[in-house]
């Protein structure tokens, strides 16, 4: 809960058409990973494990009030919720699907975003998008939006299934309509994106509302940069400077082997004010691509040396320049590069290679690209390799990169101080704290390790696929697995259970905590978590 004690920060000067900045409370979760280095850990104190979710009441999927103990609220979702949530401004955003209709004018497949009230939970506002129509291959059935928003001042910012970045309103459409994009109307029924959306038919706009979301402008990758997304889209933006990056999605086709666009860019950069491309990679990533690239850049800074992480769908881990070169392209025309500092194989030869033949992906021994997002502390960078959960378990394995330049702005400089291999696949994002490393793997074991030499203090089974990532917060560390279990341990070289709590449903999710809640996503239901009345 706010207390009289939290301060509003400072607003920045209201211009209209410029950038304005909301007020930020000191215990906000406002992007994927909290901040720009990602690492999961918060700075509040520890959070109540002793709560109960409650059960479901009758056939209507609903949460017996009753049967709750320290849930402040809890809200429907649709049937499968993979994005994580975010928390700013007294609001809170988190990607689900339309399997449970919160506006009956919005029918069918579709993928949405809410807007919840921090307080209360009650809908402010939605975005609520139709889908690709491009089946499993690029906009798989009833995934709905899979993107952590990322919540700046009074913007939003998030990547959607239709391969787009987008800015928001915070304020939806409770302050008008606001631009350049002002189309919201044609734009929820696919009539201004494709026929391949609205299936070739005329579609009547449908009538805005207070509870709609306000679109300040959009960015498709499809028909700028030739991105084929492979799957779903999904990526969470980073915002530094008045600029997001966002990883692209770009992959393989139906087939698993060939990448209809290898040329296309991995990772680009856009002016948050108004979504003009600023800046894309040419490192060849998608020359290399093994299945996809999902994984979210993250920021560090080593010395007054700022770098944009990147861990990309070829296993490798990248660094880039954030500031844009310019070079001429086929035609002689100048585009603006983000420029490759260094690159660094996260994936062990021997995963790669038998014998000197090259392993066949998808194969438990073979490799893996990177899911998760990397993780910037003290001048280091860690990552762990995985797949997709659908190709099962295999090997793995954890990196920790040097993230130092130097002299090097070169590829090729093996930076990686050590890897740990007794890790199984994941598509976990670490936490970091102490020198002490949280991260668990898809085959749900929670590991902790020594974040200078990667040495092993424990690991703890949980007995369930562990799709999210780990939590620390205060002494504690939180995470969900896939059988619905939310498993609490002490934080420290000590493995300590403090906690197994078991919710209503599978948690694919990461739970985050902001202003003294604690938010865990199920599949269908969103809780809000605290002791304090």
């Amino acid at each position: 809960m706010r207390t009289m004690s939290r301060k509003y920060l400072a607003w920045m000067g209201a211009i209209s058409g410029v950038l304005v900045l909301a007020p930020v409370w000191a215990g906000d979760w406002p992007q994927w990973g909290r901040n720009q280095t990602r690492n999961m850990v918060s700075s509040e104190g520890p959070i109540t494990s002793e709560f109960a979710p409650g059960s479901l009441r009758g056939r209507q999927e609903q949460i017996d009030p009753d049967t709750t103990r320290n849930i402040k609220w809890v809200v429907k979702l649709g049937s499968q919720t993979y994005g994580n949530p975010t928390v700013g401004g007294g609001r809170v955003l988190i990607g689900t699907n339309n399997e449970s209709p919160l506006d009956p004018k919005y029918k069918g497949d579709r993928a949405n975003l809410y807007c919840l009230d921090e307080q209360t939970g009650d809908l402010v506002w939605q975005l609520s998008l139709p889908k690709l129509g491009s089946g499993k291959v690029g906009d798989w059935e009833f995934l709905g939006i899979c993107s952590s928003a990322s919540i700046i001042g009074n913007r939003v910012y998030v990547v959607t299934n239709l391969c787009e970045v987008i800015c928001l309103d915070l304020l939806g459409m409770s302050n008008g309509n606001d631009g350049p994009f002002t189309d919201e109307a044609k734009y929820y029924v696919g009539s201004t994106i494709s026929r391949s959306i609205s299936g070739g038919a005329t579609k009547d706009p449908v009538q805005l509302g207070d509870t709609d979301a306000d679109v300040i402008w959009r960015f498709d990758m499809r028909n700028e940069l030739g991105v084929f997304p492979h799957n779903i889209t999904s990526s969470s933006p980073l915002v530094v400077d008045g600029a997001v990056y966002a990883s692209t999605s770009n992959g393989v086709d139906w087939s698993h082997v060939d990448v209809p666009n290898k040329k296309a860019p991995c990772l680009i950069k856009l002016d948050a004010e108004t979504g003009q491309l600023l800046g894309e990679e040419v490192s060849g990533i998608g020359e290399r691509i093994l299945h996809c690239n999902w994984s979210s850049p993250a920021f560090g800074r080593v010395g007054a040396q700022e770098m944009i992480l990147f861990a990309a769908g070829d296993g490798f881990m990248y660094s880039f320049n954030p500031r844009p070169v310019t070079l001429p392209d086929e035609f002689g025309d100048d585009y603006p590069v983000l420029e490759e500092w260094w690159r660094s194989d996260g994936v062990p030869a021997e995963y790669r290679f038998s014998g000197g033949k090259p392993i066949r992906y998808a194969t438990a021994k073979g490799p893996s690209e990177f899911i998760a997002t990397p993780v910037f502390y003290k001048d280091r960078v860690y990552a762990a390799i995985g797949q997709d959960p659908e190709h099962g378990e295999g090997v793995g394995s954890f990196n920790c990169f040097d993230a130092t330049i130097g002299n090097e702005k070169m590829a090729g400089v093996d930076r990686i101080l050590w890897q740990y291999k007794q890790i199984n696949r994941s598509i976990s994002t670490c936490s970091i704290v102490d020198d002490l490393v949280y991260i668990a793997d898809y085959a749900g074991i929670i590991h902790c390790l020594d974040a200078n030499t990667g040495e092993a203090y424990w690991t703890y089974d949980t007995f369930g696929h562990i799709w999210g990532s780990t939590l620390v917060v205060g002494d504690r560390v939180y995470v969900g697995n896939e059988d619905g279990i939310l498993t609490v341990l002490a934080a420290g070289k000590q493995k300590t259970l403090l906690a197994e709590i078991e919710f209503p449903g599978a948690i694919y999710s990461s739970p985050i905590v902001a202003n003294g809640v604690l938010y865990v996503a199920t599949q269908k239901h969103l809780f809000a978590i605290t002791d304090t009345p």
